[in-house]
């Protein structure tokens, strides 16, 4: 027993410190649940963006028209986000969220005819934004009440989600059950998941300042939040053309059949939560900058490696590298823009994922027109170049004052 835990055996805590601090864990494996949820949420629907290509007969062009109206959707809320949480709170947000969610992803292989889908899939962009603002806000706010990095955690969480949706899509699609009752199941299971653990979440969250006052309208990216959002373009580009297009490279380039491709989707969620989990001690010995030029500078040379082969067992891998590459860049730079001076930590959020979210909106069409044009493989390689831009722009990051 160190003398830290003698003392602590021996001082009796307060009741009222007891009782704080049995909340604040409560809230964080609440938290974490959340993550976890629009991870399996992520990995089912990344897993099944083929069998979407397939029910509505579409092609690469097509289909990146479905993304971008999901990519339309997220950006479009994150202008209301701010004020979206304060309303609500970031419990009572999560479970409406979710419950949009789980019903988007349940119909999604059902709509009569690609009208239909591109409609559900400006909503489902929108309410998993939403969603998405909500928890990085508690988490934000926890991590202000321990005074200590758990961001990394949380985002963990999310990452071990997606590699959970995308093994269990595997799972059913040998078994032979249908695409369609797949995402029924995980849509539903989704929505009643985080209405059942969100109860665990902050009722309210701690002040943020005389500096930030009590606005929760979006700010307009400018100085260090502009440069933040940049990066965390980059970053989103770079993940999203791996959660959209990852397993359909390994289909439909390499030749692996479905349920052998979400392996791929596996591999890079499965390495992303490894590196996030164990992201937050990183954070207390190394300096950010360092961890995000080492992380972008692994992911482009790995992306490189997968495309100039084109072999499956390098691909595999290589996914992997990819994911631990990428793994710090949303949480280290989200929490980085929450100590931006001037606006509060749901607007800060707000702020920095619209530009962030924009990589989804470029992304999909650009990947899809360069597809179509030369190959998958081809327009993939804007994976390795977003990744560069994250190692070179790693130095305008502002480093968090030390305790």
């Amino acid at each position: 027993m160190t003398s830290s835990e003698s003392l602590a055996a021996t001082v009796p805590v307060p009741a009222t410190v007891a009782a704080a601090q049995g909340r604040w864990r409560r809230a964080r494996w609440a938290t974490r649940a959340q993550f976890g949820a629009l991870g399996v949420l992520g990995g089912a629907w990344g897993v099944h963006i083929p069998s979407v290509k397939s029910q509505y007969g579409l092609d690469e062009g097509l289909l990146a028209l479905v993304l971008l109206a999901a990519a339309v959707g997220a950006v479009s809320s994150l202008f209301v986000a701010g004020r979206f949480v304060a309303w609500l709170g970031a419990r009572r947000a999560a479970q409406c969220c979710a419950a949009a969610m789980g019903l988007m992803l349940a119909l999604a292989l059902s709509w009569p005819s690609l009208g239909w889908l591109l409609a559900s899939m400006l909503l489902f962009g929108a309410v998993m934004s939403l969603f998405d603002v909500a928890i990085n806000t508690e988490g934000s706010a926890l991590e202000a009440l321990a005074g200590r990095p758990i961001m990394g955690n949380l985002h963990g969480s999310f990452s071990l989600g997606g590699m959970a949706g995308a093994v269990l899509t595997a799972a059913l699609l040998r078994g032979g059950m249908a695409a369609s009752w797949q995402l029924l199941a995980i849509g539903a299971a989704v929505a009643l998941w985080v209405g059942l653990t969100a109860r665990g979440m902050l009722d309210t969250h701690p002040e943020e300042g005389p500096a930030e006052g009590p606005r929760a309208r979006f700010a307009w990216p400018r100085g260090q939040l502009l440069v933040l959002g940049l990066l965390i373009f980059a970053g989103m580009s770079a993940e999203g053309a791996m959660y959209d297009w990852g397993v359909l490279y390994l289909k439909q380039e390499l030749g692996l059949a479905q349920e052998q491709a979400a392996m791929g989707y596996a591999a890079f969620s499965a390495a992303m939560a490894m590196a996030r989990f164990g992201g937050d001690g990183l954070r207390r010995r190394f300096a950010e900058r360092s961890l995000l030029r080492f992380g972008g500078g692994l992911s482009a040379v790995a992306m490189a490696a997968v495309l100039l082969s084109g072999h499956p067992m390098v691909a595999l891998p290589g996914y992997a590298l990819i994911g631990a590459g990428l793994a710090m860049v949303v949480p280290l730079l989200y929490n980085a823009a929450t100590r931006v001076p001037g606006t509060t930590r749901a607007a800060a959020i707000a702020a920095v994922s619209s530009i962030g979210y924009s990589g989804f909106l470029i992304g999909p069409p650009l990947i899809g027109a360069l597809a179509r044009s030369w190959s998958l493989t081809a327009a993939l390689g804007v994976v390795v170049l977003a990744s560069a831009v994250l190692a070179w722009g790693a130095r305008h990051v502002p480093q968090p004052p030390r305790a």
